[in-house]
């Protein structure tokens, strides 16, 4: 049902690439880093963006910011354009819906750790994969772009270094490759309410529920409870 393929080159090339390839969407990971230990999630779209790239980038940042604990930055999730103009010629050359993903900041010693983790990069793969899901539904090309990595003017670019060791789009990539092993595992779309019950990275139970049911955790007993 989905197809991923990986585009290298500079920016602008690549998104010609995935024009050409009549993806349906693009994603171009990277890290976000700053002075300090900010923790928010943000996605960059283009100044040209459709309204499907800003509400797909809002889900993935909201989303993200939960699952880590985090912060929601930008503009509830999305920053148009990027900071400073930065992001903006990654993405407005596409023709399909494309979104820039910031969600954890190298700099920040813990988040650090999660993006080393095999298991930060499997629950950032898994939301990523459900985010397309949710906004691409008859499946299809995905574009998938390593930020800094792959580029022809400067070969050498792996992006910023994390706190602790490593550089940031190696560990980018590391993250698209489980994604695009999710996404290509998929051969249905997702018809009805899903509940899933998550061990970090690793799915321990799933179900559907009626789309009307009122679905509440109660702490104190321990009990999912689903109220149609």
């Amino acid at each position: 049902m989905y197809k991923v393929k990986f585009f290298r080159g500079d920016y602008i090339e690549r998104q010609r690439q995935a024009n050409s390839d009549n993806c349906v969407a693009y994603v171009e990971q990277h890290f976000n880093s700053y002075t300090g230990t900010d923790d928010y999630s943000v996605v960059v779209t283009g100044s040209n963006a459709s309204p499907t790239s800003k509400n797909w980038g809002r889900w993935y940042a909201v989303a993200v910011a939960r699952e880590f604990n985090s912060h929601v930055g930008g503009d509830n999730g999305i920053k148009v354009g990027g900071y400073d103009g930065r992001g903006d010629g990654n993405l407005r050359y596409t023709k399909m819906p494309a979104i820039l993903l910031e969600p954890l900041f190298a700099s920040n010693p813990h988040q650090a750790e999660l993006i080393r983790s095999e298991s930060g990069q499997e629950r950032l793969a898994r939301i990523l994969c459900e985010s397309i899901q949710r906004f691409f539904q008859d499946g299809g090309t995905i574009g998938f772009s390593v930020g800094h990595k792959y580029k022809t003017s400067n070969p050498s670019d792996r992006g910023v270094p994390l706190v602790g060791g490593g550089l940031e789009a190696d560990f980018a990539e590391k993250v698209l490759i489980k994604a695009k092993e999710m996404l290509e595992a998929i051969d249905a779309p997702v018809e009805e309410r899903q509940l899933r019950v998550m061990k970090g990275g690793e799915l321990l139970w799933s179900g559907t529920v009626d789309a009307d049911s009122d679905v509440r955790w109660d702490p104190v007993r321990g009990v999912l409870q689903i109220e149609a």
